[in-house]
């Protein structure tokens, strides 16, 4: 393969700010020898000591050694265009008149094309009215153009040579294009950006919960072992930007045409990954494409091998810079102001199966990890990792013509320049993280459990028992099973997972259960966002029961093997958390839909011909405008002191059915503790259903014992009451309470919140207008105290969210009516959900009427439906219908991390 550069100059894509400046230089347990330990971490007589140092939410931390010294004071790009700007005597709007123009381009850039723009700027009214000082397209994006921007672009050709021949006998060739933008330049963007400030770690730490240093957590990678180990590499006081790599083509025609992308994009783990999660903070950059042709210069045998060898050659390109940075560092301007001396290592590699496959240099029948023999995947086995500098001396050996046995028995192929194999300190089969939406969602879920389900029960009996599932808010229903969703997406699977393991009770052997419940179990406890000794021995333990209890799949004909690559996959989970930090980093749906702002929408801002170049420009444009409006929101923020008020209270209007809610509502609380301690209670300021009569609440709302259970309610709370309530008696009644609790960091570091439904059933309306079932949501309630556990909690259904008419005294604390469900028993042993039943007292449903700030948040009730569920359940029947039912502890993060994590 041969390299030229682009002919044509490509003026526009410059960094025009260095112009500017110049820059610084069940069931069985897992075996002892497969448990998870992350407690041991000191050195014998190294305790941490309490408060040496203390972050927020009580996390103690121990730093792992020196690294991330500042060695002088510096300014970022920010500062130093304040200053630039200061120095030319233009305001902050320039290029624009001002804050209005500036608006306008704004907009026109992200939300129009070249030829709207064209003729919006033409359109009398806006010449006339808005007199604005670009009046067309052209001198527009001469403006958009002088604006600073990222890393420049540039295009390298390469001339590949085929073995196919033209009808002279010579050597076809193909021409394919690299984009490419310097890596190391887009770290030091990255690493560079005030707004990032922080969000932003320099130096590794071990986290622990408690001030001795015996209960170590692992969230994101500078609390993991890969930085902490890399800091021993490197010369004492440095910086690691660790590299974070994702690769994946993507198809641009939706319709027509068979045009691709192969986009590359780099993170560094510096960066809190709540922040590289978000598309819209640009913490993840795009920093080449990669060649997406089709080699018709290669016979239809050797094709592949060359798309193989081509994406290591371009790759080699890509990243050629890291190589001297990695080894001796590179100063860089950080986020803080403070000049420090970083190394860019390779960390992480985002991928699906294939493409890991396509790194690693090895055939799809094998783990890109590790060695395992191809027929072995499906044993629950410790093969050895792959090592880099055994795989590259073995590629070396048969490129000059030598055949080592290790080549076939690790499953190799021909190329013999990977990418990888001069990045410092990089192991780029460490390096592969876990894909959830590929290994677990959509390939160990939905290709395989599912199926082999869907063989036990049969297509029209799952259909059935989706059918039947009873309404939970947010959850999807599928009204006509699964059978007929055509397109799955990741959403799809997540959902299915939502309710699978209690709809499979009693359809499926109970053997089979275990084993769903194992994957089950396995995919959440792998979600967690941060993990602890406790959570990485569930996610062994979950694989070690599905390994003990897999053999019932063959014994009924289900499978005849479990050589199944995305299942060996799993066994690599906990290294992989150990090493680079909890999944919700790593995933390979951020990717995916980076590929609408990046390849996607770049391509339709292209006339479809030689796109590449006008995607790369359109693309830079882009970024200007988003470096500016980061720059504005910047100076917005140096000149603002005033902190946030954090104590006052959201508001929410909880008589609307949308899952944002709006203003008018009111808290029901009146313990006096602070906004982010506390579990809060919202309800409509205004009744959706007021004046509501008793005999209403009976027959709409089904609530046949509200007038006993409000007498004993009001003898044990209003003793001195006088009046009895009785059918004369009108309630203002509330369609729902809203709940905010306190953030759960298991699972997210926002508040969570619950909607709590009482609505009775909306008979269709004249016209079109559909009417709308019940929704007497169950819920979970206590004393008032937001659980950790289920232990102690009861199960009600809602019926009546209501206030007290005056005539009984002042009382500010809101009202529910809820029917009991008997205790939790003991979990099945096969499902390992708890079961209950409908409680009665005299022949009657054991009804009461409690505060509505007992009621913790809601839960999930599917009903035992036995071998074949009942073809007269609905939806909208099934809880009055079915007598007995499980507790859905897989219906959110939440609640499962409530029955599994103590």
């Amino acid at each position: 393969m041969e390299n030229h550069d682009a002919g044509n100059s490509f003026s526009p894509l410059r960094r025009s700010r260095s112009n500017s400046f110049q820059a610084d230089e069940l069931n069985p347990p897992a075996p002892k020898s497969r448990r998870v330990t992350v407690e041991d971490v000191a050195d014998e007589g190294e305790v941490v000591d309490e408060g040496e140092v203390v972050g927020g939410g009580g996390r103690y931390f121990k730093q792992c050694s020196d690294g991330g010294w500042a060695l002088r004071e510096g300014e970022t790009e920010f500062e130093r265009y304040r200053k630039y700007k200061g120095g030319m005597g233009e305001d902050e709007w320039a290029p624009f008149c001002d804050e209005e123009e500036w608006g306008l381009g704004e907009w026109l850039v992200k939300s129009l094309g070249q030829t709207r723009t064209d003729e919006f700027l033409k359109l009398p009214i806006t010449r006339n009215r808005m007199q604005a000082s670009f009046h067309n397209n052209r001198s527009f994006l001469k403006k958009i153009d002088e604006l600073p921007h990222g890393a420049a672009w540039s295009c390298k050709k390469i001339s590949v040579q085929g073995n196919r021949t033209d009808e002279k006998g010579e050597p076809l060739h193909e021409d394919v294009e690299l984009w490419m933008r310097n890596p190391v330049e887009c770290i030091k963007d990255l690493i560079g950006n005030p707004l990032f400030k922080d969000q932003m770690v320099y130096t590794p730490a071990r986290a622990y919960t408690d001030s001795a240093g015996l209960h170590r957590v692992i969230d994101d990678m500078w609390t993991a072992d890969w930085w902490c180990d890399m800091q021993k590499k490197v010369p004492e006081g440095a910086t690691i930007a660790p590299i974070i790599l994702a690769t994946d083509k993507t198809s641009l025609s939706q319709f027509r045409g068979d045009k691709t992308a192969y986009p590359v994009y780099l993170s560094i783990g510096n960066i809190a990954k709540e922040k590289r999660r978000q598309t819209s903070a640009r913490a993840t950059v795009l920093i080449g494409y990669l060649p997406s042709g089709k080699l018709d210069c290669f016979t239809p045998d050797e094709r592949s091998l060359a798309n193989y060898r081509l994406f290591h050659h371009c790759m080699s390109l890509l990243l050629q810079p890291l190589v001297a940075a990695g080894e001796d560092g590179v100063e860089m301007v950080c986020a803080d102001s403070s000049i420090r001396r970083v190394y860019p290592i390779l960390a992480a590699y985002v991928a699906d199966f294939p493409e890991q496959c396509l790194v690693a240099c090895c055939k799809e029948n094998r783990c890109p990890k590790c060695v395992v023999a191809a027929d072995e995947r499906g044993d629950p086995l410790d093969a050895p990792m792959r090592d880099p500098a055994v795989i590259k001396r073995i590629l070396d050996k048969r490129k000059t013509g030598h055949h080592p046995a290790e080549f076939e028995e690790f499953g190799l192929r021909t190329v013999y320049a990977p990418f990888w194999a001069n990045l410092p300190h990089s192991n780029i089969f460490l390096a592969f993280t876990p894909d959830l939406l590929h290994q677990l969602h959509k390939g160990i879920f939905k290709d395989h459990l599912v199926k082999w389900c869907l063989d036990i029960v049969g297509e029209e009996e799952m259909d059935a028992r989706f059918k039947v599932m009873p309404d939970y808010a947010g959850l999807r229903h599928f009204k006509k099973g699964i059978s007929m969703v055509k397109q799955w997406t990741g959403t799809e699977h997540k959902e299915m997972q939502r309710v699978f393991v209690g709809l499979l009770a009693g359809a499926v052997p109970s053997q089979v259960l275990v084993v769903a419940r194992a994957i089950l179990d396995f995919s959440y406890y792998a979600q967690l966002r941060v993990h602890s000794t406790e959570s990485l021995n569930g996610l062994e333990n979950s694989l070690a029961i599905f390994h003990a209890n897999k053999d019932v799949l063959q014994q009924l004909n289900i499978r005849e093997h479990f050589n199944i690559p995305k299942l060996h996959q799993l066994s690599h989970y906990v290294k992989s958390i150990l090493l680079f930090g909890a999944t919700d980093g790593f995933n390979s749906e951020l990717p995916e839909r980076l590929h609408i702002d990046f390849a996607k929408e770049a391509y339709r801002a292209s006339n479809k011909r030689d796109y590449e170049e006008q995607m790369a420009l359109w693309l830079q444009r882009q970024e200007a405008v988003f470096l500016r409006g980061s720059y504005l929101n910047w100076l917005l923020e140096q000149s603002q002191s005033a902190p946030t008020d954090f104590t006052r209270d959201r508001g929410y209007d909880s008589d609307s059915d949308s899952e944002m809610e709006g203003p008018d509502a009111v808290p029901v609380n009146t313990l006096p503790i602070l906004p982010e301690q506390r579990t809060v209670h919202f309800l409509a300021k205004t009744p959706a259903y007021p004046q509501r009569s008793v005999q209403h609440l009976v027959t709409a709302h089904g609530a046949s014992m509200f007038l006993p259970a409000l007498k004993l309610f009001l003898r044990n709370h209003m003793p001195h009451a006088i009046i009895t309530p009785g059918l004369q008696d009108r309630f203002d009644v509330f369609r729902q309470v809203v709940i905010t609790a306190p953030p759960n960091p298991l699972i997210s570091e926002s508040p969570r919140q619950w909607r709590v439904r009482a609505t009775p059933e909306v008979l269709p309306g004249r016209g079109r207008k559909p009417g709308s079932p019940a929704k007497f949501d169950m819920a979970l309630t206590s004393n008032g105290i937001q659980p950790r556990t289920l232990e102690g909690m009861r199960v009600g259904q809602v019926r009546v969210i209501f206030t007290l008419p005056r005539q009984f005294g002042t009382y500010s604390r809101a009202l529910a009516y809820i029917e009991w469900f008997t205790p939790l028993r003991e979990p099945d042993r096969s499902s390992g959900l708890h079961q209950l039943s409908r409680s009665t007292r005299q022949l009657h449903r054991n009804a009461a009427v409690i505060h509505v700030d007992e009621i913790a948040r809601p839960c999930h009730l599917i009903p035992k439906m036995g071998q074949a569920v009942d073809r007269g359940w609905t939806s909208a029947n099934v809880y009055e219908s079915a007598s007995d039912f499980y507790l859905n502890t897989f219906i959110d993060l939440d609640i499962f991390c409530m029955s599994a994590i103590d």
